[in-house]
Order: structure tokens, then sequence, then C-alpha cells
């Protein structure tokens, strides 16, 4: 809004040319964000509470997990809300790459509200059944597919994927592009989820793959950038360092009341947004390969359970695990939870500069 509203006007004030610069804008959409985490995060919590809206731990949980019984969830409104007013603000709302964003966050927000309402609220242990909520899930990914097939550019760049650590090298998928897109926006949406289990682990984790996709964004869009990386060059695609900036500020405004112990937890509502929205950048910058690589914390969490469920039912109940997700597993082998999460982080801080210093190595 601020960007349609004051930069027209630089022509007779100068200051305001400063809206037309993206690193302005993001630096200013990240306070933005932070500052209406801090502002309302209390007041969501109370809100939370007095309308009873408490967590439920599942039974086969580490047992002491049963104290943060009650802790209020759907914490993921705020986070949501920190992420959409300040791009509203600060981004240029023209820009479809912006608006797939928007809506990937409130279309995978939705889905995971009506999930944390009918575990807290109706009072069914495992929400939305499984099926509805891929059916959402995957309805998105056949939306962003189609507005990808319209997108300006090169036709073939638009099924187009970029590999990672290679110069110029790319790979046309055509129609088997869609598959990928589905996989990607599910998987990363539910892999989210599956990791939002330890107090600040999701979150932080989503800072920093999203602070790293801010950098990426910036470079994708920026002709000069881009040649002298000999990445793919997507005009447009720079306006979502706002958005992902934005998402930056959130998690770390919402991280002050999630850190242990947790004052709130996001929910569904939070991670399956997070998780759907991240996807969607990694797809509309054309690094989804790159993605494993910095939600490399995130695929682990997505693969321990997968590969705990295929050895229950394939070898006669054996264990890889002692428990699924990954984060349980270190639980229950002595780490605190403390210790679970810091050094979770730290591994996503490691995997992030892996994920930067391949654009470089092209």
């Amino acid at each position: 809004m601020f960007y349609h509203l004051l930069y027209p006007l630089h022509e007779h004030w100068s200051v305001l040319n400063v809206f037309q610069y993206i690193t302005f804008r993001a630096a200013y959409a990240a306070v933005t964000a932070l500052l209406i985490s801090f502002v309302f995060g209390d007041w969501v919590i109370r809100r939370l509470q007095t309308l009873q809206l408490g967590e439920t731990i599942r039974a086969d949980g580490p047992s002491h997990h049963a104290a943060k019984a009650g802790t209020p969830t759907m914490g993921g409104v705020l986070v949501l809300t920190a992420v959409v007013l300040p791009t509203l603000l600060w981004a240029d709302l023209t820009n479809r790459y912006v608006q797939l964003c928007l809506l990937a966050t409130v279309w995978m927000g939705a889905i995971g509200f009506i999930d944390d309402w009918l575990k807290v609220v109706k009072k069914r242990p495992k929400g939305m059944i499984g099926r509805v909520k891929l059916i959402g899930q995957v309805g998105f990914s056949l939306v962003l597919y189609a507005v990808i097939r319209e997108l300006g550019g090169e036709p073939t760049a638009r099924t187009t994927l970029a590999l990672p650590f290679l110069k110029n090298a790319f790979l046309d998928l055509g129609w088997f592009y869609l598959p990928l897109v589905v996989v990607v926006v599910t998987g990363t949406s539910n892999a989210v989820n599956l990791t939002d289990g330890l107090d600040g682990l999701a979150i932080g984790l989503s800072a920093f793959a999203f602070l790293g996709f801010a950098a990426l964004a910036y470079l994708t869009g920026n002709v000069i950038f881009a040649d002298y990386l000999n990445i793919v060059y997507l005009p447009g695609t720079g306006e979502l360092t706002v958005y992902c900036a934005a998402v930056v500020g959130a998690a770390l405004g919402f991280l002050w009341f999630n850190a242990h112990p947790a004052r709130v937890f996001m929910g569904d509502t939070g991670s399956l947004a997070l998780g759907g929205a991240l996807g969607t950048v990694a797809i509309l910058i054309k690094r989804e390969l790159l993605l494993v690589i910095i939600g490399g914390m995130f695929v682990a969490e997505a693969l321990s359970v997968m590969l705990q469920v295929g050895s229950f039912r394939w070898r006669g109940g054996k264990r890889i695990f002692r428990m699924a997700p990954l984060h349980h597993h270190f639980e229950l082998n002595g780490w605190s939870e403390t210790q679970v999460v810091v050094r979770f982080w730290i591994v996503g801080i490691l995997l992030l500069l892996l994920s930067m210093s391949s654009i470089k190595l092209q």
C-alpha cells in the first residue's frame, strides 16, 4: 500500500524515492511484522486462554510433554497476521508472485485453522480427515501450477528445474512439472507441521529458511546479480524479498512467546501456512531442489516419520527410531528440549550457509 500511495509522489518529494528499493521495503516489512507480534502477542495469548483453546498432548508422545497440556494453541493466527499485513503495507501488490504467496499463506492457514478447530473445539483428536487435508493442499498446488503456466517470460522457464551447484544446468520437465509442484507444496507444508513439536523448533527453522529465500529472491529478480552469478533471471521475483522478510520478522516475533517454556503454540494454523508458503517461494524462484538443502531439517523430520511407519509396517513392528518425528528420538536419548532445539537450529544454519555457497559455486 505504501509503495502505491507514496512512491508516485517521489517527483515532488525526492525522499520518497526510497520506496522503489526492495531492500528498504523488505527491512521495514520485517520490522513491522516484528512489532505486530510484540504489540499483539500478549493480547492474542489472553484471548486464546479466554476461549479455552488449549493444546491437547498426544498420549503416545514423550511423557514429560504432558505438562504442556492446556497451553494456548492456534497462535498461528498471530503469525499469519504478522506476515500478511506488512506484506500488504510494503510490497508491490500488483506483483503476481506476491499475490501467489499471500494466497498460499491464507489458503494453507485456513486448512490449518479448520484442523486446529476440529482438534481443540470439537475434540476430534485427529482433526481434519487426512485425505480432506491433502485435497486442500493439492488444490492450491493445481492453482499455483495453472498460474505459473500463464506467467510471462520464456515458456520453457515456467517448467524448468534449476540444478544446484552446476553452472547453467536446467532441466525442462514439461507437464511433469505439475507433480513436482504438488510434491513440493504438500511435502513442505506437512514437513514443517511435523517439525512443530518442540518449543521454538519449527518457527526458528522457518526464520532461517525464509531468510535464505529472501536473499535468493532478491538475486533472482535482479538482472545484474543473476547474470553475474549465472542463475536464472526472473523479472518480478525480487518483490518476494519483501514477503520473505515479513515472514522472518513474524517468526522472530512469535519466537519471543514460543521459546521454551512456550506460552503459546502456533498449531497447524501456522505450521501448514509457513510450510506451504515456503514451498511456493521455492517454486516461484526455481529453487525447488535447493529447498531440500535449506529446509534440510524439515526434510529429515518428514523422512524420519516415513521411515518409521514403513519399518513398523514391513518389518513386523520393528522401529528405526525410538520415536518419530526425529526430535522426539533425541529427546528419548537424553537430550533436553532446549538442547534438541538449539542443535537443530545450528544444523539449519549450516545448511543455509551451504545452500548460499552453492550460488557462488555456479
